[in-house]
């Protein structure tokens, strides 16, 4: 009888520990970063219900990784169209510096970002989770980011739609600026190499910005 009962427990036990190890562990956790790329896209391609939609999405994604007490936005402009107001994506992510995962500053400051001199690269262009973003060496390629801006970081004009209708947009129609995450691309150019305006995407739909080598992923940095 003492027998059964041992072997009984120890059946027990070994299933307790094996619910143990098969349980999801927790995200990996980076408080002290304040620069991430998305590591997934939104819902809905270029939509995220408008810019401030995806700085919400910017903020969960950072909490999801311990970094929630910062305030979070997405690098992204905003076209004056619509009776909308211009917004610059450089004005609106704070004054710097800005670090990765792994702690390594990729700008000091707003001027240094929008230099030659910004380190943002396959490297250090981390997503939220600490993992490297697939760029043109994969064979899935996603090194595309959203951006909707210009070099010098600041809106288009508002003449063609170049922001996804202000980041309402998920079908056909429109168009978003994207940025290089690994400064590559099919020619050796100041656009292939550029982090934040490579091209225009084709449509905003999530199987258009995939086409291009994209996934609707985003910029975010904390901006205090």
């Amino acid at each position: 009888m003492r027998k059964r009962v041992s072997v009984a427990v120890a059946a027990l036990a070994l299933v307790a520990s094996s619910g143990k190890a098969g349980a999801q562990q927790p995200p990996p956790q980076f408080p002290n970063m304040t620069f991430f790329v998305t590591s997934t896209s939104g819902p809905a391609g270029a939509d995220f219900g408008g810019i401030d939609g995806a700085d919400r999405y910017c903020q969960t994604l950072a909490a999801k990784a311990g970094a929630g007490g910062k305030t979070w936005r997405a690098y992204l402009s905003v076209q004056a169209t619509g009776g909308a107001t211009a917004v610059n994506a450089r004005d609106r992510i704070g004054k710097g510096p800005w670090v990765d995962a792994d702690g390594v500053q990729i700008a000091a400051d707003v001027a240094d970002l929008h230099s030659d001199n910004n380190k943002i690269n396959a490297q250090t262009a981390q997503a939220e989770n600490g993992r490297r973003i697939p760029g043109s060496a994969f064979v899935v390629n996603q090194h595309d980011v959203l951006t909707g801006t210009l070099p010098d970081g600041t809106a288009p004009p508002p003449d063609k739609d170049m922001t996804c209708g202000n980041w309402t947009k998920s079908g056909a129609d429109g168009s978003a600026i994207v940025g290089h995450v690994d400064r590559k691309g099919l020619r050796d150019d100041a656009a292939s190499r550029s982090w934040n305006s490579s091209h225009p995407s084709r449509g905003c739909s999530a199987d258009g910005l995939k086409s291009t080598g994209g996934a609707g992923l985003l910029y975010c940095f904390a901006a205090n």
